[in-house]
């Protein structure tokens, strides 16, 4: 069993293709905006890089770090593709060494729910380090209630003509452990088999808060998918400054 984002790399922005990232890369461009950020941004656990490319497109100067190296490769691959120029390296979000300072830090689609709850003080207080003095962080997670109720104890399925992807979720105190199979076709009919294990930290509101004010940021606000009010969403987004 291999670690996460390895073969799903390849197949990661395809199988996620209702997940509206034009809208979703909006709603950060317009919130950053707003906050009067910087043009300099990270994005930390880039994956395939959709919302680098899509910052980038609007003008901000964006650079992508992932832990995942066939990831990088992808998000890579994908910005040359649209003679996009942006700067990729590899990096663990939860030890992160930057190579600068950014006027803000994107984290988005569940990045920080692959850090155990034990590692967020030391994570976050690298974040605030890689950003300058009301530098933004803002980063979301997979909400309890959709890890709880949606997720855990259950399988996830997305059966196509190319690839088929099946997700088998357990609850484990404090996680959710994922046992992904990819069913890849080949030219000649067949298909391919891989296999991926992920584990996602279940991270209360208020245990996130406290962490985040720990590491010298102050809370902006917490709000729901795309703005939406916090109860019952599947994602929690905290927008925060480093004070």
């Amino acid at each position: 069993m291999k670690e996460a984002y390895g073969p799903l790399a390849e197949w990661f922005e395809y199988l996620n293709d209702d997940c509206d990232y034009a809208s979703w890369s909006q709603y950060f461009i317009d919130g950053l905006s707003s906050l009067g950020a910087g043009l300099c941004g990270l994005e930390l656990g880039c994956g395939s890089g959709a919302f680098c490319r899509a910052l980038t497109r609007a003008g901000y100067h964006m650079e992508g770090a992932d832990l995942s190296a066939a990831m990088l490769t992808k998000a890579d691959r994908l910005a040359r593709e649209e003679g996009l120029r942006i700067p990729f390296f590899l990096a663990d979000a939860s030890a992160l060494k930057a190579p600068k300072q950014y006027d803000f830090i994107l984290s988005p689609n569940d990045c920080f729910n692959y850090i155990p709850q034990k590692k967020l003080p030391a994570a976050f207080a690298r974040v605030a380090k890689a950003l300058k003095k009301g530098g933004i962080f803002w980063f979301d997670v997979s909400s309890s209630y959709k890890l709880h109720h949606k997720v855990a104890d259950n399988i996830s399925a997305d059966d196509r003509e190319d690839v088929t992807y099946l997700s088998f979720n357990s609850l484990a105190k404090d996680r959710v452990e994922m046992d992904v199979t990819l069913f890849v076709k080949r030219k000649d009919g067949a298909f391919d088999r891989f296999d991926e294990h992920h584990t996602q930290y279940i991270h209360e509101e208020e245990d996130l808060s406290a962490a985040l004010s720990g590491a010298g940021f102050s809370l902006i606000r917490a709000e729901g998918h795309l703005g939406e009010h916090k109860e019952g969403s599947d994602r929690l987004n905290f927008i925060c400054r480093k004070k």
